[in-house]
């Protein structure tokens, strides 16, 4: 999954395809570097971002969304946790809503996702972190939740991907626990995504600035794939594709639990 972000401000490209021309042509750079799903974003999420409305968000997408589900090759994800964009952007063509609260912020959403039969990666979140807590434990109660709002706002269980949310609601000590908690994740029967590209983890870990963190992403997409995750949201196509090539020769692909 190639990370598209139309924001000014996320903490890795910010502003840099915020032009939806630029935004298009890194989509498509992305498909043909071996992305199989592009992600797009427009409102950052990175610690200390300033939220938007879903009016400011879809007047960053529209101008876009049209071209990048007809050009980019690859099926479109959208980075959102509002059911008025989710809405929009589905209509548009998009085919997975990318929700960063899991369903549970907005009640519309798994309703919205319901209806256009789209898919929906459900991220673990926290509104505060909390380092006293289990925070493996924390994350499978979320994921029972998300996977009965899903049920019951009519979502079938296979459209649903699982999300640890490496970054977000978490110290960097329970970052590296999600991270190793891929198999327990895997109890649900469901896909684990993994987004860790660039991260602040690594640069606190290795002193190492955000261009400076793609060996680290790497070796931690790899050993998350060996514990059997399927999907992995980065930055660098080309370097993953690679990477994840070697893998499946050394492994005879046979990389997943």
């Amino acid at each position: 999954m190639g990370i598209v972000n139309v924001t000014p401000d996320s903490f890795s490209d910010g502003g840099r395809f915020f032009a939806p021309e630029a935004a298009l042509a890194q989509a498509r750079r992305l498909a043909a570097d071996g992305a199989d799903i592009v992600d797009v974003g427009a409102e950052s999420t990175r610690p200390g971002h300033t939220p938007l409305s879903a009016d400011e968000e879809w007047a960053r997408l529209e101008p876009l969304l049209d071209a990048l589900v007809a050009q980019s090759g690859v099926p479109v994800s959208i980075d959102t946790y509002k059911a008025q964009t989710a809405r929009r952007a589905l209509a548009a063509g998009v085919t997975i809503v990318n929700d960063i609260w899991g369903l549970q912020r907005d009640c519309d959403m798994a309703p919205a996702i319901a209806e256009a039969g789209a898919g929906v990666v459900a991220m673990h979140n926290r509104a505060e972190i909390a380092p006293d807590i289990d925070i493996v434990s924390d994350m499978l109660a979320f994921f029972e939740r998300s996977l009965e709002i899903a049920a019951a706002a009519g979502v079938p269980e296979s459209h649903v991907i699982l999300d640890p949310g490496v970054g977000f609601g978490k110290t960097r000590e329970q970052d590296f626990a999600a991270l190793r908690a891929v198999p327990e994740l895997l109890r649900f029967g469901r896909p684990v995504l993994i987004g860790v590209s660039r991260k602040r983890l690594f640069g606190a870990l290795l002193g190492a600035e955000v261009d400076a963190r793609l060996i680290a992403t790497v070796a931690a997409n790899l050993i998350a794939a060996m514990q059997g995750a399927r999907i992995f949201r980065v930055h660098d196509a080309a370097e993953h594709k690679a990477a994840f090539a070697v893998l499946d020769t050394l492994t005879g692909g046979k990389t997943l639990p």
